[in-house]
């Protein structure tokens, strides 16, 4: 295919999404946004980028797989262990000064992270005054975070994440093996609020004292990171915790200054500005 013509059609169909269904994607990372749109068109039995257009227009179930197609869901319960151990180390005890703890994590995908965050929150006698809010623009992987129900076949994984991660008890304390899946408390969903939201075309909806925003910023144009910079930014009250991915940095942004370095290995900064 000509290349210039895919770029056109590939613009094309992004914009007529944006258009019908409110979802801006047009400034993702074009070669992980070519990748994902071949892949569901073979899926579709489609040919062209054109077919996928007229079909995501006119088939709101093949739009809801196409984001399924589009969104990243590589995740995990306790995922890069590290991260958690160093939160436990180098913010919990920030944490304890306050009465009341809001965290968002933007882009929870599935929810392993945020069930992870949960059970942290717990061991550390922080989680009765928390509200951790966890959002994401699919509203079929949100669907799965509230069921709080993972692959048995992965638990095994999952204890050793949460082991080097810092963990203080039994991992399988907090689920229940029933068939194929684990099933986890109930308890741990007591305080959580699972809700669309898109880092894209949303606003910020809170004052937040931490904000998990790990492993999205990658797959956005630097337009569209310092969009959601800005965001995340107007999102954190003074002295509030940011912690991003492992390729994700403040770098170079407009808000490096705004922000000290509290684990520069994990991505952790507090706002001090």
């Amino acid at each position: 295919m000509n290349p210039n013509l895919e770029d056109l059609e590939i613009q094309l169909l992004l914009e007529g999404i944006y258009r019908y269904y409110g979802l801006d994607f047009r400034n993702y990372a074009l070669a992980s946004l070519k990748r994902r749109i071949w892949t569901t068109i073979k899926s579709e039995n489609l040919t062209t980028i054109s077919g996928l257009q007229e079909k995501v227009l006119h088939d709101r179930e093949c739009m809801e797989r196409f984001l399924l197609n589009l969104s990243v869901h590589v995740t995990a319960m306790f995922r890069d262990a590290s991260f958690y151990l160093a939160f436990r180390k180098k913010v919990v005890p920030l944490l304890k000064t306050y009465p009341f703890i809001r965290i968002w994590h933007a882009g929870c995908s599935t929810g392993e992270e945020v069930y992870s965050m949960a059970i942290l929150l717990q061991e550390e006698g922080l989680y009765h005054r928390s509200r951790l809010y966890a959002t994401d623009m699919n509203e079929m992987v949100l669907r799965k975070a509230r069921d709080g129900i993972f692959p048995l076949e992965l638990m095994q994984q999952y204890t050793q994440n949460y082991l080097q991660s810092g963990g203080k008890t039994y991992f399988s304390e907090y689920y229940t093996a029933a068939y194929d899946g684990a099933i986890f408390r109930a308890s741990l969903k007591e305080n959580i609020v699972f809700s669309p939201h898109n880092l894209v075309t949303d606003s910020s909806f809170n004052e937040f004292h931490v904000i998990l925003c790990r492993n999205v910023l990658i797959y956005f144009d630097k337009s569209l990171q310092a969009r959601v910079h800005h965001l995340l930014y107007e999102s954190l009250v003074r002295f509030g915790i940011l912690g991003l991915g492992r390729q994700e940095s403040l770098r170079f942004t407009p808000y490096e200054k705004q922000y000290e370095v509290l684990d520069d290995r994990e991505k952790l900064y507090r706002r001090i500005g």
